[in-house]
């Protein structure tokens, strides 16, 4: 991904845009740090400004630091609040120069002014300098005891600030004690509620390595204290109510006489503005009657009035968050917002993400009674102008109508969205009449004559087109035109890049043939013969398959290919109940908007190592050497670094060479056949009945050849150069420029698996055969790396992403090169070596 342009705006009298101007601001400060004159004050402000206004815009301004400190000695708080903040911009960077803050700060640290004083211990524990931290005990500890109820506020956080810079230094202190006497006895809420969650925090952390932490963490669950939080309840911010709520709903309540008096304290919290208090409180309520069936059941009929409130009340990114929320109650218990279903139309002025939420609520609470009214609104969607609406609309009937809710309503609407005559609108119902047959094969006769109507050439999406040829060959005997519709796809098999569409153009032609054999014969030895030969792996082999499945036995092939259907009654849910339950035990969190638990996209082994872009400018170059390999950038596993995603999984697979060890027919575009020779390799004793069978089949599709062809002339072998050197940008130059060459899946040896220990063995192996390694990353079992060859005679270089799975002993290459005529060639070469790793 290049970087984004740099955008040329104007600067304001506020804003210094130059080195230059940041000089004049240092010079203008330094006159300005020791006057005492009438209006100093305010001049400082407006230098003050100037300098945030930079920092923020991203100009460097840490050479005015002196001079800020200086400016600092002043009563005017406002100049304190822009004096703190650059300092605690700058200081983390720049520990030399956070020194020189100490004094004044901790002179502000006993300010008659609270204000001042709290500022200056929020900045001082903010500096997270580690040489430093003796310098912050002596401030808390003054802070904790402050008469001023704002500075206990700051100080409880900052004993969680110093945690983090270093545990055992404010372990040693003591300060734990002392935040939880606050917790407990003092008179602002706000200092309780910052104290509650610095010891949840520090105490969660340190249960691991101490039981008298641990313990101390289980007494946050006590009785008594959760009780002292809720009759404080109302006293509390609506942040720190958030804080509490969370806490109670981990509390297990005695008996079912505590848990009423607990839900009848709170549900006053259920009718509040702030969205976050009322989901923490539906939260605890959830969790609160788990065990109780009924309540369970009215706690939902309860929270559902609050829910659609905030919908509707707050803005787009609110109403999403909430209505996660709400899809995820839907999915537990459709039956109950049955009857709410109109608050789920979707607004004309409303985001995209919300309306396809919207769209999945309805599918849901869809049933015998509002199925009507919800389809035709769906209906009227499908006309939308908005192109992924109108998709998702469609699919939203198609999934009503797998629920098996009004189905001869829905069907005769799908039908006549085929009739819209616009291309996504087709090709969305094609896919859902597919499957509708799948369920509903009654229905075939209606369909079919409608789907009989459409031209193959007007469908485009690989999806539709796979649906419409499943059609053709499921109903080959119904539909006339179906094997001349099948042959002339045939013939254009080389302009079909898609492999889901010529898996299914195989499989549907041998459908055909076995309902009307002289009619397709022709269409079955063409797709058998393009089938064999094509570069992706499961069209080859699928192909193979049949061939040798006719060889053998038609009677066989018949049974195998075609057997007698049955109805599918339910189509698999993309979640399992397991995630669900998960993901609901996790309410009120990102989870609910992600739709997935959160392990999911915070632990580093479930987030992957093929979540990353394709910029090579984010590598950190950090070369470790080893001895005789040119040393290698490392990248963590990240989800800002290098490593693919899914869809270039695909794109790899849907364009890899197969790499088979069988001779595959020769296909140029005429649909020239193999020879038997070429093909037939069955694992089964060849009888005179059996070859005879198979010499039969190939007269019948046309597949014998007369004469084996004449091999091709050798290729001329590939040389490297064994001293190759590419700086690292002009890797990264390079592998922008240069289109992929080629991208396919490989293997590699169990034995290479069991060499790769670590990456530097591969690096090392590979280097042996002149191919380099610039950069690799990942961790077990999916490592990344980055290699780069040269030709000996030419300056021509050859560059190649490599995915290692270990696990399955999978390979995935992407080889781009400045000579494309090559490639092929140091495929082979490159494959060469690698299959040799952990032989020698």
């Amino acid at each position: 991904m290049a970087p984004p342009a740099q955008t040329h705006r104007s600067p304001s009298p506020s804003q210094p845009s130059g080195k230059g101007e940041v000089s004049d601001l240092k010079m203008q400060l330094r006159q300005l740090a020791g006057s005492r004159a009438p209006g100093t004050d305010d001049a400082k402000r407006e230098l003050f400004k100037k300098v945030i206004s930079c920092m923020t815009i991203g100009i460097d301004v840490s050479s005015v630091f002196s001079e800020m400190v200086m400016c600092s000695a002043t009563s005017d708080i406002v100049l304190k609040k822009m004096c703190y903040l650059y300092v605690g911009n700058y200081a983390k960077n720049n520990p030399e120069l956070a020194l020189l803050t100490i004094n004044f700060l901790q002179k502000d640290c006993k300010d008659e002014d609270p204000m001042i004083r709290g500022l200056a211990l929020r900045s001082l524990c903010s500096l997270r300098v580690t040489n430093l931290v003796e310098y912050l005990v002596g401030p808390l500890g003054l802070g904790l005891k402050d008469s001023n109820s704002y500075v206990r506020t700051v100080a409880a956080i900052g004993v969680l600030k110093l945690y983090h810079i270093s545990a055992s230094t404010c372990m040693d202190a003591d300060f734990l004690v002392t935040l939880k006497h606050l917790m407990l006895n003092d008179r602002d809420a706000q200092v309780v509620a910052n104290c509650l969650c610095s010891l949840q925090e520090i105490w969660g952390l340190e249960a691991t390595k101490s039981e008298e932490a641990s313990t101390e963490r289980e007494t946050l669950l006590s009785k008594p204290l959760i009780y002292y939080l809720l009759n404080r309840f109302k006293e509390f911010s609506e942040w720190a109510q958030c804080v509490v709520l969370d806490l109670v709903s981990k509390y297990v309540p005695a008996d079912n006489n505590e848990i009423f008096d607990m839900m009848n304290l709170l549900e006053d919290r259920l009718q509040h503005a702030n969205g976050a208090v009322v989901l923490a409180t539906i939260k605890l309520f959830l969790q609160l009657t788990l065990s109780m069936a009924d309540i369970h059941q009215q706690v939902y009929e309860r929270i559902k009035a609050p829910l659609l409130t905030l919908v509707s009340s707050g803005g787009p990114e609110q109403s999403y968050a909430v209505l996660s929320h709400l899809h995820l109650l839907v999915m537990r218990a459709p039956y109950i917002f049955s009857a709410d279903y109109k608050h789920f139309y979707c607004q004309y002025n409303e985001p995209f993400y919300v309306k396809k939420l919207k769209l999945e609520m309805l599918t849901a609470v869809a049933n015998e009674s509002n199925t009507y009214e919800i389809v035709t609104e769906l209906c009227e969607y499908a006309a939308n102008v908005d192109i992924p609406m109108a998709r998702e609309s469609i699919r939203a009937v198609g999934k009503i109508a797998l629920q098996q809710y009004d189905v001869n309503a829905i069907v005769d609407r799908l039908l006549q969205f085929l009739e819209m005559e616009k291309d996504h609108v087709t090709a969305e119902t094609l896919v859902l009449v597919k499957d509708l047959l799948r369920k509903y094969p009654q229905w075939s006769h209606d369909c079919i004559a409608v789907v009989g109507n459409i031209s193959s050439k007007t469908v485009q999406e690989p999806k539709a087109k796979a649906a419409l040829i499943w059609m053709l060959g499921e109903y080959a005997q119904d539909m006339q035109d179906a094997p001349y519709i099948l042959e002339s796809l045939v013939e254009n098999w080389e302009e079909e890049h898609s492999a889901e569409v010529r898996l299914h153009l195989l499989t549907a032609v041998v459908k055909c043939f076995f309902r009307r054999p002289p009619e397709t014969q022709k269409a079955l030895g063409a797709v058998l013969a393009a089938g064999v030969n094509d570069f992706h792996q499961d069209v080859h082999d699928r192909a193979l398959l049949y061939y040798r499945l006719l060889q053998y036995n038609v009677s066989v092939a018949e049974r195998v290919v075609n057997p007698p259907k049955q109805a599918v009654s339910v189509f698999a849910d993309t979640q399992s109940n397991e995630i669900k339950d998960r993901i609901f035990d996790e309410f009120n969190s990102l989870s609910v908007v992600y739709q997935k638990p959160s392990y999911m996209f915070t632990d580093k082994e479930h987030r992957g190592p093929f979540a990353f872009s394709e910029e090579i400018g984010n590598l950190s170059i950090g070369a470790e050497s080893t001895d005789n390999v040119v040393p290698a950038q490392r990248i963590e596993a990240n989800d800002k670094d290098l490593l693919l995603s899914t869809s270039d999984k695909e794109e790899s697979k849907g364009s890899s060479h197969n790499g088979s060890a069988y001779s595959a027919p020769g296909y140029d575009g005429s649909l020239a056949a193999p020879s038997q020779t070429d093909l037939v390799s069955l694992d089964y004793k060849s009888t005179p009945s059996v070859a005879s069978a198979a010499s039969a089949i190939d007269d019948l599709l046309g597949l014998g050849l007369p004469a084996a062809a004449s091999p091709p002339p050798p290729r001329p072998v590939l040389k490297l150069n064994t001293k190759a050197v590419l700086a690292p940008n002009t890797f990264q130059q390079k592998w922008r420029q240069l289109p992929i060459s080629i991208s396919q899946e490989t293997t590699i040896s169990p034995q290479g698996v069991a060499a790769m220990t670590t990456p530097q063995a591969l690096i090392r192996h590979m280097q042996g055969h002149s191919i380099h390694c610039i950069a690799s990353g990942g961790q077990a079992p999916n490592f990344k790396f980055f290699f780069y060859a040269q030709k000996a005679e030419e300056p021509s270089t050859y560059l190649v992403e490599c995915i290692v799975n270990s696990s399955s002993c999978k390979v995935q290459l992407k080889i781009k090169a400045d000579d494309q005529s090559t490639s092929q060639a140091f495929s082979e070469l490159f494959q060469s070596a690698l299959s040799k790793f952990g032989f020698s």
